[in-house]
């Protein structure tokens, strides 16, 4: 028996596994799985060019747990290995300057593991003893047996074992007694080597039998060693891709569109990338994705190597030029990563671009789930958005879809306003819009629909794009006639008591929340329209929309929604409540008035051309004596107005009408609404 050290310049290699790694300490059976592929296709690699002339047999690797002994076993039929191979892969792991390296990376283990190779001494992480039992495949090579308890000790004997191959044997210590149970093995075998070459056997396959699942005599094997990716687009049908795509997501709908990446120059890529379908808006999953390196599983994080917006695809990646360190956890910086990243950019625009060309009936019918991530891709890749730009689409509410050039082409003469800007309509909600999109049709104007999560971040961009000559319009932003200006408004005809009336009317009716903030204005419409609209500021709901969406803009979050409440002052149902609140406030409401003017007068004396911070204190103490009693006149007056706003039908369904039809009438207010609805019948 041979005794001897690991060629490390320092003791602390193994505590610095243990330790470091231990958030990602599954990964062992990963490295240790895969290394048994690698010695097992070399096996088969020598065999195809003569160097190996024996019978391959079943060739296939085992894993096993033992649970009394305290073991995990993972077993091959590879290309073993002899006494001097076992010295220079397993006990020199020797380098330069390995004291320095530790001290410097001690606190990254990947760094470590990554550098120097070390996938095998990642078992020491759940292991308290490794074995090693190995033979050679090389003609009279003597089997031996290696055993290293995580010191820098090892011993090392030749031992009896018939068959070539190599059996890594590993005793779980007792903080990780979970990787002895079988469900926990299984989990990881299906995570991490699902799709290895060569198969996988953990256990027999089960069946029934006499109300309980029995071992069977047929090996249970774990992985699929051909997965589609590995083949030719030219080999695989429809139904092939999709079946793979069940295969990694057993229980999801049928996705969208599919890419098959087959890239051998100038670096080596393969994999199918999968649009899938997305309910609600942003019911993203950014970990769908999953990253091979020859069909060995590493991360499903994948940002660095996949655009960002291309997160949300879901599928495989398999490249052997992406720089991994050994855990194959972390990916390094490295040109080929951008190279991988622009050239997945242009498949996927090209493909998008193909599909559209000659399939544009299917393109349409799958938009609505296509939208986000072609949104997505515009809004953080400039240049995907610039292949984009032929195929991006817009909707209108009567489902008909256009490209850009297209829809500026339709709707540029129509929707010009009287200052040469195109403006586009758009509703984010068809039902709760309804009323303004089919004012607007009933001016020949279009409507968009732009109900998308990221639809506001969108139309930013689309207008900044555009350098002003375009500009996006929410339907309910305003008055029909005021959203694309054909001429100058016409002048509101009323004087400064009567709009202070009509406003002290409407405000004691409309609704008050710290939600919602209501501001009565006044509009000269024709007859025919609305009598009372209420409309939202375009800049602040967009600007309200986006923070929704988007960290940092907290500001725009947390105030609250500004409402304009629009009274048609040419309405006939406005002239009588004007005509009749006059009838019945006039006599309280005239010597109010004059009291007021009379006050204003004074304090207009008082004040002169002065600066307030000019007048003297006795100066200053009649103004704010004078100014008290203007508010208590003025409070006075709107009481009055209040009282009669209470007690008028007609005031209270105006509001609530305009209300109804912003979705803003709920509850208590919707009851009592369609009861006076009712009652006025």
């Amino acid at each position: 028996m041979q005794k001897g050290n690991i060629g490390v310049t320092t003791d602390n290699i193994f505590p610095i596994i243990k330790k470091f790694l231990y958030s990602d300490h599954e990964i062992f059976l990963r490295e240790i799985v895969s290394n048994a592929v690698d010695a097992t296709q070399k096996l088969k690699t020598l065999s195809s060019v003569g160097d190996f002339k024996g019978e391959l047999g079943e060739l296939f690797v085992e894993v096993k747990v033992n649970k009394d002994a305290g073991s995990l076993t993972i077993s091959d039929r590879g290309i073993g290995m002899t006494e001097e191979e076992i010295d220079k892969y397993i006990n020199q792991i020797a380098f330069s300057g390995a004291e320095e390296f530790l001290e410097k990376y001690k606190n990254d283990a990947n760094a470590i593991i990554g550098h120097f190779g070390l996938g095998f001494y990642s078992s020491f992480m759940v292991s308290k003893k490794v074995e090693i039992i190995t033979k050679s495949y090389k003609d009279g090579a003597k089997a031996v047996k290696w055993s290293c308890d995580g010191s820098p000790e090892y011993t090392l004997e030749e031992i009896n074992k018939e068959e070539r191959g190599t059996d890594i044997v590993l005793y779980i210590d007792d903080e990780n007694k979970e990787f002895l149970e079988e469900n926990k093995i299984s989990e990881l075998l299906n995570k991490y080597c699902k799709f290895l070459a060569i198969p996988i056997v953990f256990g027999k396959k089960k069946e029934w039998k006499d109300g309980k699942q029995v071992d069977t005599e047929e090996n249970n094997v774990i992985n699929n060693p051909q997965p589609a990716w590995t083949k030719k687009p030219s080999e695989l049908k429809e139904e092939d891709y999709l079946n793979f795509y069940k295969e990694l997501y057993p229980y999801s709908e049928d996705p969208l569109f599919y890419i098959h990446l087959n890239v051998d120059f100038p670096f080596n890529l393969t994999g199918i990338l999968y649009f899938p379908k997305i309910k609600n808006n942003f019911e993203i999953q950014k970990n769908k994705i999953q990253l091979y390196c020859n069909q060995v599983f590493v991360t499903d994080s994948v940002e660095g190597i996949v655009p960002e917006y291309l997160t949300l695809l879901h599928g495989v990646i398999d490249s052997p030029d992406i720089p991994l360190n050994v855990s194959r956890s972390y990916l390094q910086s490295d040109s080929n990563v951008k190279k991988i990243s622009n050239h997945i950019t242009k498949k996927v625009a090209d493909r998008l671009q193909d599909i559209f060309k000659q399939q544009r009936e299917e393109f349409e019918s799958k938009w609505d789930n296509l939208k986000i991530f072609i949104e997505y891709g515009i809004l953080t890749d400039e240049k995907f958005a610039e292949r984009a730009e032929s195929f991006v689409l817009l909707k209108n509410v009567d489902g008909k879809y256009y490209t850009l050039e297209e829809y500026k082409t339709l709707v540029s003469e129509n929707h010009k306003d009287k200052d040469g800007n195109i403006i586009y309509l758009y509703a984010t909600n068809q039902e709760e819009q309804h009323s303004y999109i089919e004012a607007a049709k009933e001016k020949g104007y279009d409507v968009l629909l732009m109900d998308g999560q990221l639809d506001s971040h969108f139309i930013s961009r689309l207008e900044q794009k555009s350098e002003g000559k375009i500009r996006y319009t929410r339907v309910d932003s305003d008055v029909i006639e005021k959203l694309i200006a054909k001429e100058n408004a016409k002048q509101v005809d009323l004087n400064a008591n009567e709009q202070d009336a009509l406003i002290s009317i409407f405000s004691a009716q409309l609704p008050e929340n710290d939600k919602n903030n209501f501001i009565v204005s006044f509009e000269s419409l024709s007859a025919n329209s609305q009598p009372t609209y209420i409309t939202q500021n375009e800049f602040m709901r967009r600007m309200k929309e986006m923070s929704a969406a988007q960290s940092g803009m907290n500001f725009y979050g947390e105030m609250p929604d500004s409402y304009n409440f629009v009274v048609n002052t040419e309405h006939p149902l406005i002239k009588r409540i004007l005509a009749d609140e006059k009838e019945q406030c006039d006599k309280e409401v005239t010597p109010i008035t004059n009291k007021i003017n009379e006050l204003e007068n004074q304090r207009k004396s008082l004040q002169g051309d002065k600066k307030d911070s000019d007048l003297d204190a006795t100066t200053k103490d009649e103004i704010k004596k004078i100014d008290d009693e203007i508010a208590s006149a003025k409070s006075e007056k709107k009481s009055i107005y209040s009282k009669y706003s209470s007690e008028n039908k007609e005031v209270r369904q105006l509001v609530d009408l305009a209300l109804l039809s912003n979705n803003l009438l709920k509850g208590e207010a919707l009851s009592a609404f369609i009861k006076r609805s009712i009652e006025m019948m």
